[in-house]
């Protein structure tokens, strides 16, 4: 069977089901690396470009084991897109950021507002104007994803999702589609769907299409 190969930041938060560092999310086969020392906060808020070639020595190592095709568990490394495509010889879908050009009126709800830029959009291939809320700064979510705590209230993080999706369409209400940037927001789509009305796209949902593309 096709194996997909997950470049991991190196976290100790929990992993629930839906999140893509849990494998029982996958109806296929999954192989998980960590890069050691890219902790969320290099990756979200220093953008560390030291970091690029410990993801690349990682992701030939997954390929080496078997990985038919490479995914990252952060949305930010987007700003690594194109370099990590060109250094490995599969394919490689760093972001759920990357669906944005592919739809038409689309948001993006993400872990934190104040990092996220127009250059992640432009990795992307999105308009850098495309509309962008994040959960509310400082709440027990973003503290556990970004400081990587070993405690996580679902209940709460599903309020936050939500909330930060409900923010994005008072202020666009025209929007149709919302992406969750956060690869670990994937449990609480379904919430954001029922809340919204709207079309909502994660990381396993750019996953599942890509995955089945690929040939057999």
């Amino acid at each position: 069977m096709k194996t997909l190969g997950v470049l991991m930041l190196d976290t100790r938060f929990p992993r629930v089901v839906g999140d893509i560092g849990n494998p029982a999310t996958f109806s296929f086969p999954v192989r998980y690396k960590t890069v050691h020392g890219a902790s969320p906060q290099r990756v979200v808020r220093e953008r560390d470009p030291s970091l690029l070639q410990p993801f690349i020595d990682a992701g030939l190592a997954l390929v080496a084991e078997g990985a038919h095709a490479l995914t990252t568990s952060c949305g930010f490394l987007v700003l690594f897109q194109r370099e990590l495509q060109a250094a490995l010889p599969v394919p490689v879908w760093t972001s759920s950021l990357l669906l944005l050009p592919g739809l038409a009126q689309a948001g993006v709800v993400t872990v934190d507002a104040a990092s996220l830029g127009p250059d992640h959009l432009r990795a992307a291939g999105a308009d850098i104007a495309t509309p962008l809320e994040g959960i509310s700064a400082g709440c027990a979510l973003q503290q556990t994803l970004l400081q990587d705590r070993p405690e996580l209230d679902l209940a709460d993080a599903q309020r936050q999702v939500v909330g930060a999706a409900q923010r994005l369409l008072a202020r666009h209400p025209t929007l149709t589609d919302i992406v969750l940037e956060c690869t670990n927001m994937p449990p609480y789509a379904a919430a954001v769907r029922r809340a919204t009305g709207v079309r909502v796209h994660d990381i396993t949902t750019l996953i599942r299409a890509r995955f089945d593309a690929l040939p057999r």
